[in-house]
């Protein structure tokens, strides 16, 4: 009996000294709402992955390291994650790399949203899709939600800050600056996206009128031609060049629109025609530095008109 209680004690001592030496954790579960549910975390993770290039721009903007990335044509601002292990592509994981990393957290989002369930039986998963009929509250929102699991909250505050700031400021600007029109370009074809959309955010958070207020809300948006553009007459026409972004080849979005009708058009004549960053736009959208970029870029072209 003496010796079980001395061991007890010692037991007891050990492990009290493991706790003051071991890196903070949650005092209690911290519990995440996203897309597709609550997902409980034991404590803040380790090990994490991210099929989001989204949520993959907002841990380096917090300083958070990143265990695993999808095969994807990484734009430069997240050049440094291309060495890093591979778990799949951003559609499809590779379960058997993402179970060989013996992750705390997988993140997915949009494209790879559909595979929640099986990734979530592997480990702690969340889906952090962002809504398009409300894209910068839900960005925010899941920017807070990162901040919170990896306790980087005072850092995500202050970005959040600025980008609000910021983004008042645009919508201010662009209420007052003419119709707006937003076309993506690829393969020689070309189709635009009004509110609602995923690339809505131009018109339901940054303000600016739609040169045609009827667009059908389509993931792939509506199908336009180059008369479209004409007859809508847009001040302002914003362009996101798809195959530069995903580094296809064939003919830029530049050159595709250097054509007799769209330079009649009065945001040809007026010098406002706007080559928006593919890469943040299409492929990295609702990520911290991806979403100020995104806001300095418009705001700087307006300050041009």
């Amino acid at each position: 009996m003496r010796n079980y209680r001395l061991l007890s004690v010692a037991a007891l001592a050990g492990a009290m000294f493991a706790s003051v030496g071991a890196a903070p954790s949650f005092s209690e579960p911290l519990k995440i709402n996203h897309a597709q549910g609550v997902t409980e975390l034991p404590g803040q993770p380790k090990t994490v992955l991210t099929f989001d290039l989204s949520a993959l721009d907002t841990l380096s903007a917090l300083g958070v390291e990143v265990a695993g990335v999808p095969e994807a044509n990484l734009p430069k601002s997240l050049s440094q994650f291309a060495a890093k292990p591979k778990i799949g592509s951003l559609f499809e994981p590779d379960y058997e790399a993402v179970s060989a990393l013996q992750p705390d957290l997988v993140i997915v989002a949009g494209r790879a949203a559909p595979k929640y369930a099986e990734l979530a039986a592997i480990a702690p998963t969340v889906d952090l899709t962002t809504d398009p009929k409300s894209f910068m509250k839900s960005a925010v929102g899941n920017v807070r939600k990162l901040g919170e699991i990896f306790g980087k909250q005072a850092e995500a505050e202050a970005a959040l800050a600025r980008l609000e700031s910021s983004t008042a400021a645009l919508r201010n600007e662009a209420s007052s600056s003419g119709k707006a029109m937003l076309v993506l370009t690829t393969g020689g074809k070309m189709s635009t996206y009004g509110r609602g959309s995923r690339f809505g955010v131009l018109f339901t958070d940054y303000g600016f009128q739609p040169a045609d207020d009827q667009i059908a809300v389509g993931n792939h948006g509506q199908p336009v031609s180059f008369e479209y553009i004409l007859e809508k007459n847009p001040d302002w026409l914003f362009v996101i060049d798809r195959d530069g972004a995903i580094g296809e080849q064939g003919a830029s979005a530049s050159e595709l629109l250097d054509n007799e009708i769209v330079r009649q058009t009065a945001a040809w004549q007026k010098g406002q025609v706007v080559y928006l960053d593919a890469a943040s736009w299409y492929l990295v959208g609702a990520g911290l530095t991806s979403l100020q970029s995104s806001v300095d870029q418009i705001t700087a072209a307006l300050a041009k008109k």
